[in-house]
């Protein structure tokens, strides 16, 4: 379409969606222990999106960017390069668990003095993380560059070099905004897209792909130590939901709206 760009991914290694989380014996924090984990639901969806505006010509180069600990957050990014990106670049947080002891605004600090470094034209980010939930990392990040931004994206059409327009979920339905001018932060949503499973030759040229690790203090100097990076916020204890009350079955309504009268208390 004439007009080339670069475009940043964030990515994060999460216990896998489908396994069932166990908390620690001192409710610190979950169990990590012999854990299948795997790349971020909603990050596969800005990866998926990011790989599809390259192969649609309006993105020439992707790179995907992950923070946390070498051990596991390779192979993510490798999986990352399996699926499509160009390149992978690692800040490696060592003895860090990035589930609890990272700070959403720690990170978006951290992706900012890449986006100094690598200068990209949209940042995608998943809208948010199934371990932490917090959904503000991409936010904080384009505060702090003071880029536009659009969240929850379900549609993302590039216009031209100096926009784009996205269709973004809403508690009541939803809403286009544009963004007239890049750079960008887009936080991607599940319907966005159907993230591809990488192919057998594609994971096998990903090893091959070039992947940049950066320590923490080279690229951020003091302003964190390893290990300080929850940024004031302290995890107090952690405790699973406690378990639902076995259902009762009720012969006719009359019983019903006796027990939501007398027992439940729900209607008067």
């Amino acid at each position: 379409k004439g007009y080339k760009m670069r475009v940043l991914v964030g990515v994060k290694r999460v216990v896998d969606y489908a396994v069932r989380v166990r908390v620690k014996p001192d409710k610190t924090g979950v169990d990590l222990s012999n854990v299948k984990m795997s790349m971020n639901p909603f990050c596969e969806v800005a990866l998926e999106e990011a790989v599809r505006l390259k192969e649609s010509g309006a993105v020439n180069e992707v790179v995907a960017i992950s923070i946390g600990p070498k051990k596991g957050c390779i192979e993510t990014l490798r999986s990352a390069l399996a699926v499509g990106a160009d390149r992978a670049i690692l800040v490696d947080v060592e003895n860090v668990r990035t589930d609890s002891d990272v700070n959403p605004l720690a990170v978006a600090k951290i992706l900012s003095k890449v986006c100094e470094e690598e200068s990209p034209d949209l940042v995608l980010t998943g809208k948010q993380s199934i371990d932490g939930d917090f959904g503000c990392t991409g936010v904080m990040l384009a505060g702090i560059m003071g880029w536009p931004q659009a969240t929850f994206a379900a549609k993302i059409e590039m216009e031209d070099k100096e926009g784009l327009t996205a269709e973004r979920e809403t508690d009541s339905g939803t809403e286009t905004v544009r963004l007239k001018s890049l750079p960008a932060v887009v936080t991607c949503d599940l319907r966005l897209n159907e993230p591809r499973y990488a192919t057998l030759p594609n994971i096998m040229k990903a090893k091959k792909k070039p992947m940049e690790v950066l320590s923490l203090s080279g690229l951020m100097g003091n302003e964190f130590v390893a290990g300080k990076l929850s940024g004031g916020l302290e995890v107090l204890e952690v405790f699973e939901p406690p378990p639902r009350k076995a259902g009762v079955f009720v012969e006719n309504v009359d019983e019903l709206v006796t027990k939501l009268k007398d027992e439940a208390g729900v209607i008067s």
